[in-house]
């Protein structure tokens, strides 16, 4: 009978998320999109070394692209190359994705922004959100129910440890 192989979790897991995006907009649609990325970058991303909070997704010429997304190289493992740490990064979808992305970005005025970024299998994978805006008071009324939802969890907290 044969061994059933452990799988080693260093390849799996979240390397950053834009909490940022969810309180400026209202996220509502999610793609999963694959990563052009270098050698160097892979080895900086698995060290943790990502800016992730200024980035977004932008359309040119039917593909989609990521800026603004800094990976700083790792000195050891970028030695030979010329390392840019902000350059454009293509996003890797599926043509009826990308039409359906471009269609909402071009006609309906939505806006890409992503949300996630992490391994899937030994791939590194982003999270895009089409997203509308935000109005100031709709960023209000999220941080009160953010703050409600925390007050909530103590009470019941606090009532489960004297029952």
């Amino acid at each position: 009978m044969a061994k059933a192989k452990d799988k080693d979790n260093k390849g799996g897991g979240t390397i950053a998320l834009n909490k940022r995006s969810r309180f400026e907009y209202h996220i509502d649609q999610r793609f999963e999109a694959g990563v052009a990325l270098q050698g160097w970058e892979l080895k900086a991303l698995r060290a943790g070394r990502i800016n992730f909070g200024d980035s977004y997704a932008v359309v040119l010429k039917n593909e989609i692209f990521l800026i603004g997304t800094s990976i700083p190289p790792l000195i050891s493992a970028s030695t030979h190359v010329i390392a840019e740490d902000r350059r454009t990064r293509k996003l890797l979808l599926h043509r009826k994705e990308i039409d359906q992305l471009v269609g909402a970005v071009e006609r309906k005025g939505y806006t890409l922004v992503p949300t996630a970024m992490y391994w899937k299998g030994n791939k590194v994978k982003v999270e895009i959100g089409l997203a509308r805006g935000k109005q100031e008071h709709d960023k209000r009324d999220t941080e009160k129910q953010r703050d409600w939802q925390i007050e909530k969890q103590r009470t019941m907290r606090s009532h489960n440890r004297s029952a």
